[in-house]
């Protein structure tokens, strides 16, 4: 057990590590080909900070395990809101007032209900898959579309700005290169090794990988979120604490989420739909009416800051309650103690 928990924590550790190079490595080459920093900004940054989900949900398919790459898509989604945006806002009230984000809002609420009505079925077969890809090339589209005009129009967006003043000023391209190539590799293998430790905690704990994607591994890839949205706030960036999440969330269910459904149709619990999509769909119905600001700049108050974080503990506690093993259970122990002691002898009297 504990060894496999030591191979998440290594897992999430190099992952992390090796979306930054592959990301640092790609916007070095954008850069140098002459790309602007809006499109990178929106682009290559915005893929980066999903890597983690995306290579992860990849590899979790691979191996037939859809659930653990549904359950990631999710529960990052629902961790990303309830539980980073609050622990930010908790800290410093959020100030909303980005174009990009007011922008990118209506594109979340399409997305996940586009999601919502491709899994109504407790399906996610090829055909979703197709469709949540297909959609994810049509908004990149859109985004670099935009890029390109904002660029002309020289309204670069001040959250784009800072995002890639983060990265190396400048780098050449053979460096880049091997950021790339390293990156990848390490990508791979430490989604492998996220995902072994990950399913067999679920065996030892006799849960599913649905419940693992939902809690460990979608706690673990959202910290570099966590700490994007923190430094941000701390630094009185407030706007990258939102949209990084909003951004993240929109990559989240059309790539990690479409991807099982690529490979191999999937057939879905209820409780995937009817619980855990509509505690996300309902996280972010409640993060619009905080952030959007309907008649002016938007704001995320401490107060609002503690009940998204609440949530999340409450949404924790309801997976506790509904997915402890049935032979833990007192009702099932009740049941077999009463079988042995009863339904047993009477069958050997039956029998003769």
């Amino acid at each position: 057990m504990i060894l496999n928990f030591a191979l998440i924590i290594l897992g999430i550790a190099l992952l992390v590590w090796a979306a930054d190079r592959f990301t640092d490595g790609a916007a070095a080459v954008a850069r140098n080909f002459g790309v602007s920093p809006m499109i990178i900004g929106l682009t290559i940054i915005a893929i980066g900070s999903s890597a983690p989900e995306i290579i992860v949900s990849i590899v979790a398919a691979f191996n037939g395990e859809p659930e653990l790459a549904i359950g990631n898509a999710l529960g990052s989604n629902i961790t990303n809101i309830a539980f980073v945006v609050g622990i930010t806002a908790f800290i410093l009230p959020l100030q909303v007032e980005s174009k990009v984000i007011k922008r990118e809002f209506p594109i979340l609420f399409l997305v996940t209900i586009t999601a919502g009505l491709l899994m109504s079925d407790l399906q996610l077969t090829t055909f979703d898959g197709i469709v949540l890809l297909v959609t994810l090339v049509i908004y990149i589209a859109w985004l670099i579309t935009i890029g390109i005009q904002s660029s002309k129009a020289k309204e670069q967006d001040r959250m784009i700005e800072e995002l890639v003043d983060e990265l190396p000023d400048s780098m050449s391209n053979q460096k880049a290169a091997g950021l790339i190539v390293i990156g990848a590799i390490l990508l791979g293998i430490s989604s492998q090794i996220l995902v072994y430790g990950a399913t067999q905690i679920a065996r030892e704990f006799g849960v599913s990988e649905l419940i693992i994607g939902l809690t460990i591994v979608a706690l673990g890839t959202s910290l570099p979120e966590l700490a994007a949205s923190v430094a941000g706030v701390l630094k009185n960036d407030h706007e990258m604490a939102i949209g990084n999440i909003i951004g993240s969330n929109i990559f989240n269910l059309l790539a990690v989420l479409g991807i099982p459904g690529i490979i191999a149709s999937t057939q879905l619990e209820s409780t995937v739909v009817y619980r855990d999509f509509l505690v996300m769909f309902a996280l972010t119905v409640a993060l619009f009416l905080m952030a959007y600001g309907l008649r002016g700049p938007g704001r995320i108050n401490r107060l609002e800051g503690g009940v998204l974080a609440a949530a999340y503990v409450g949404y924790l506690i309801l997976l506790y309650f509904q997915e402890v093993p049935k032979s833990q259970q007192p009702e099932k122990q009740y049941s077999q103690a009463y079988s042995t002691l009863f339904s047993e002898p009477a069958n050997r009297i039956y029998n003769g």
